[in-house]
Formats: structure tokens, sequence, C-alpha cells
């Protein structure tokens, strides 16, 4: 087999890290058609992540990306989370739900020595990061291993910075993306591009290789951006209906439906920019409220809520994350899905 230089696989693919609504089970998939599987970790508890590690060490030798958020952890706010909580009041009384007894919600953990002390075990081939880099110190530590390093960039700005400060390589973060965007230089939407406008700027500014993110759906796509000067591209929306998916029935209704390319940026369910298919709490509420405390702080209300909701069948509060182009979604393994986007790479 020969391996993508890079990323050290047959074919310059990575399956995008999503947190909640995949596992290693995704990654091993994508990672057995010769494609680089990923196994997003914000969500897992450090016990939960040593068990994940275990399993994608018990069934492949093949790299696998390893994915971390970087975002400093907010101080709470009690007169945040009283305005988030009074926005949220006709839905709580709606639901039954007093805000007073809403148990802690998932957390978002970013990367740390703890964190690391697990990995480096396991020397990750690839680690990725979402809203920038971690400390100079802890990357340094990770590289250390001879582990590359890997972050979004939805600007030039970004780009540069993160070439800079250590990365070496650059996912180009689209518009079009689904979930969080990996914005950390700006909060302000309008400098987002679309995928095809940010990736050839990118990739003529910077050295290091560029990976395409945001609208990639099929072969086509791929090998669009490929010609555009991407060394690889990475795909999140298109696995979602895969059998190794852990996408909630709701989730999976909505990604099927006549609505699914309804999209927005929002940021009420978390406190971040994420794009997903609108629903009621978008609408009512969104898509950006200036009322959601700082990141990842909104979650715990919106869980409740969102619980609550889904236990009765409707996806009302449910961050129902996806990109704007769900075109190539399928039902069908993982391992096949990701063949299918292979031959766009044999087409350059």
């Amino acid at each position: 087999m020969n391996k993508h230089a890079f990323l050290e696989v047959e074919y310059p693919i990575i399956q995008a890290p999503m947190a909640g609504v995949q596992d290693s089970t995704l990654a091993l998939a994508v990672s057995a058609a010769g494609a680089l599987g990923s196994l997003p970790c914000a969500m897992l508890s450090n016990d939960a992540l040593k068990q994940e590690l275990d399993v994608l060490k018990s069934h492949t030798d093949n790299p696998i990306n390893i994915n971390f958020f970087c975002h400093t952890p907010p101080t709470p706010n009690k007169d945040a989370e009283n305005n988030w909580h009074k926005a949220l009041q006709p839905f709580f009384s709606e639901c039954g739900i007093d805000p007073n007894d809403i148990p802690d919600g998932p957390s978002r953990e970013p990367f740390s020595h703890d964190i690391a002390d697990i990995l480096e075990a396991f020397k990750p081939t690839i680690i990725s990061f979402h809203f920038g880099l971690p400390a100079k110190d802890l990357l340094q530590r990770v590289k250390g291993w001879s582990t590359k390093i890997i972050s979004s960039a939805t600007t030039i700005e970004e780009a540069l910075w993160l070439e800079a400060n250590g990365a070496d390589g650059i996912i180009a973060q689209g518009l079009e993306a689904g979930g969080h965007r990996g914005m950390f230089l700006s909060k302000d939407l309008n400098t987002q591009m679309g995928t095809f406008a940010l990736l050839p700027q990118i990739v003529k500014r910077v050295n290091v290789p560029v990976i395409a993110a945001g609208g990639i759906a099929d072969e086509h796509g791929v090998a669009s951006a490929l010609k555009l000067g991407a060394s690889a591209v990475q795909i999140g929306t298109a696995y979602l209906l895969c059998n190794e998916s852990n996408v909630t029935p709701l989730h999976r209704t909505a990604l099927k439906s006549d609505t699914a390319h309804q999209t927005a940026i929002t940021n009420v369910f978390s406190g971040r920019p994420a794009r997903g298919i609108i629903n009621r709490i978008i609408s009512e509420l969104g898509p950006i409220s200036t009322q959601t405390p700082e990141f990842p702080l909104a979650l715990t209300a919106i869980s409740a809520l969102r619980n609550k909701a889904e236990a009765q069948g409707s996806s009302d509060f449910s961050p129902l994350w996806s990109g704007q182009n769900i075109s190539g979604c399928k039902e069908i393994s993982a391992t096949e899905l990701t063949k299918q986007l292979a031959s766009g790479v044999k087409r350059i």
C-alpha cells in the first residue's frame, strides 16, 4: 500500500471527529478502508478515553486521528447563567422543568497534561485540535512523541497563526461545515468564508499541508478540493447516516427529512457558533443569541430541555449537527462510503 506522505494512510481522506455522534467504531470502519479515522475526545472522561484508546490499539495498527478541544474554560458567572435561564424560562415552563433542579450537563474539557499522561503510552500519529492550539509546553510535549499536529482555521489569519505556532497541517474549515466552527482569533461571523474560497487562499499563504473541510460529500468534491491544492480532505456530514454512526433516531430522521438542507450557524446549544439543522430552539431563540453564557456553559440548561423533549419523541431542543451538503449521506458501512469517496482521489 502506498501511504499518503503526511497522513500515513492510503487515501488523503480524514473522517471528521464528531463528538456526541460517534465513537471508535466509526473511526475503525474508516481506517479499514485506507483513510484516516478520527476519535473525538472532548466529551470523554479520562476512563472513557483510556477505554477507547485500548479499543483502537487492539483493533488496528493504522494511524487514527485523536481530536481535542483547546478552549480556555470560562469562569462560571451567576448573572450570565440567570440571564440564560430567563431566556429559556418559557421552554422550562412548557416542559415542567425547574431550573434549580438541573444537574450538571456534559462537559467539554480542553486538552491538558492529565490527558497527555493517558496519551503518552498510545503516542498517536496525529492529534487534531479545535479552537486553536494548546499551550506551548503541552504542544512540545506531544510533538516529542513524533506526533503530527493539525488544527482548524476558518480564516487566513488563523491559518498563519497556526503555522507560526507549531501546527504541522491546517484544516481549512469552510462555512459549509457542520458542527462547531473552529474560529478562535475572532468572534465575528462575517470573517467566515466558504470552503472553495478559503482553501486556495490558505494554500497560497502557508508552507504546511492544508486539509479542505466543509461541503465535501462525494468523490467529485474530493477531486475538486485536491485540484485546488488541498493535500487532503476532511469529511463529516456524509458519515452521519453510516451504520457505525451513533446519531440518535431523531437526528437520523432529521438528516433524512426534506428540510435537512435548511441549516444555520447557531450558538444556542453551547455558546459557540456551530452549524446544525434548523429546529424550534434555533428558530425561536437564535440562530445567534446574545444571552448564551460562554462556551460550554450554555450546555447544561439546553441538555435538560433536550432530554425532556427527546423522551417525548421531539427534537425541538436537540443539536442536529449537519453541514450544508447532506447529499452524500448514505445508510451504508463507513468502510464502503470511504471507498466511494476515495474514487475521487483516483481522478486526479
